[in-house]
């Protein structure tokens, strides 16, 4: 990835990230950096790899288009059977998501942590919590790359 990916990529995730608290309500999961005195940086992830230990493809030539979305699961909810063609990565803003590859293996993501997806791997996301779970992805495409392929013939 050129330096102007990766800028495009970390000020588009900056500006969501702080886009999540603008509003009046409370933002308890930040209240901690409520006391800060001086600017702070922390890493939350840095990897080539998915949850599941699985490299990363290369980043695709041509034009990038980056993708930001919310996602919303409420308690005992589950997400389709799914693959990405993109890579992609999150942060839990709230709650603790379950991630199940059609392998069996799973990661669970608490709240303030960052996730790498799998990429081209089928998997589904659930939530096993008792909190509502919101979920912020930033995808790396490109223009009509789908950013999931869903699988509804898998019945697991």
């Amino acid at each position: 990835m050129d330096r102007i990916h990766i800028s495009l990529v970390a000020l588009c995730t900056a500006l969501f990230c702080a886009a999540g608290c603008a509003s009046s309500r409370s933002c308890a999961a930040f209240a901690e950096y409520d006391g800060a005195t001086e600017v702070a940086t922390m890493e939350l992830k840095r990897t080539s790899q998915s949850w599941d230990g699985a490299e990363l493809p290369d980043y695709p030539v041509g034009k990038p288009e980056l993708v930001v979305k919310r996602y919303v699961f409420p308690r005992g909810s589950k997400l389709g059977w799914h693959h990405h063609p993109v890579m992609n990565y999150g942060i839990v803003q709230q709650g603790e998501l379950t991630i199940i590859g059609v392998d069996g293996k799973e990661k669970t993501v608490r709240a303030g942590e960052a996730v790498v997806e799998m990429v081209g791997t089928v998997h589904h996301g659930e939530n096993r919590g008792d909190k509502t779970v919101v979920l912020d992805m930033f995808y790396v495409s490109q223009k009509g790359t789908p950013l999931a392929v869903q699988h509804p013939e898998i019945a697991k």
